[in-house]
């Protein structure tokens, strides 16, 4: 049983078989997070994972069906917090899942330094614009503008979390290429692998993941690429597999 406000529903994330409590007015994860969930290494039997700016807990959902491992969401946003906690209780995952309400530069400090396996993040893409350019939604206005964190604020706790030799996973705009390595590399974040998504063949790339390693040794790969839509308008082969399974 679940209890849903105002405008929440209950949706379906079909390859995993679960249900997740989302918000048109609040909060709706994209296919971004989707992609982030399947593109980051993450080991299946045991580990330690944490994902930053969780949203409505959407990425530690996706997580549990690939790993056996515990993971820890961190939401600053009371609401979509409450969203997450509801979601994890209504499918039963309370033993493996939990949520933090708190603030991703204070976590490394209340947490520890250095105790996760794996980050992941998928953090607010834009740059704060003037007042007028806001979006008047506050909960969305958080979750795509740099207000309450920036991309160096998102690298910097991923670094502070992470264990030597772990990995960390970015999904983000490929415009912010640049600023997210020079961001790693200042925070002994050696990029690994690369992989660029795009709407459509022959369109530009408009997604971009990436992860690496806390003090790896440069290497880096870039994966093929992927392409969202076909021809037709509709989700591509390896879309489908990833959201249905």
């Amino acid at each position: 049983m679940v209890i849903l406000k105002d405008d929440e529903r209950l949706d379906y994330l079909l390859a995993e078989n679960l249900r997740i409590i989302q918000s048109p007015s609040v909060f709706a994860f994209s296919l971004d997070a989707v992609l982030l969930a399947r593109f980051v290494y993450v080991p299946i039997q045991k580990g330690n994972i944490i994902d930053l700016c969780s949203g409505n807990g959407v990425i530690p959902l996706f997580l549990s069906g690939r790993t056996k491992g515990t993971i820890t969401g961190v939401e600053i946003q009371a609401r979509l917090y409450d969203m997450a906690v509801r979601s994890i209780d209504y499918n039963h995952l309370r033993d493996r899942l939990q949520m933090i309400h708190g603030d991703i530069k204070e976590v490394p400090k209340q947490l520890g330094y250095g105790k996760f396996d794996v980050v992941t993040c998928n953090p607010p893409y834009f740059p704060t614009p003037s007042k007028d350019e806001i979006n008047p939604n506050e909960h969305l206005a958080i979750a795509r503008h740099e207000i309450l964190c920036t991309l160096e604020d998102a690298v910097k706790a991923s670094s502070q979390l992470v264990k030597q030799g772990g990995k960390v996973a970015f999904v983000h705009r490929p415009g912010r290429l640049m600023d997210i390595i020079t961001a790693m590399r200042q925070n002994r974040l050696e990029p690994k692998r690369i992989q660029f998504v795009y709407p459509k063949q022959g369109k530009e790339a408009n997604t971009l993941l990436i992860e690496a390693i806390k003090d790896g040794s440069p290497d880096l790969k870039i994966l093929p690429p992927m392409v969202v839509y076909n021809e037709e308008g509709e989700y591509t082969e390896e879309i489908k597999r990833i959201l249905y399974g």
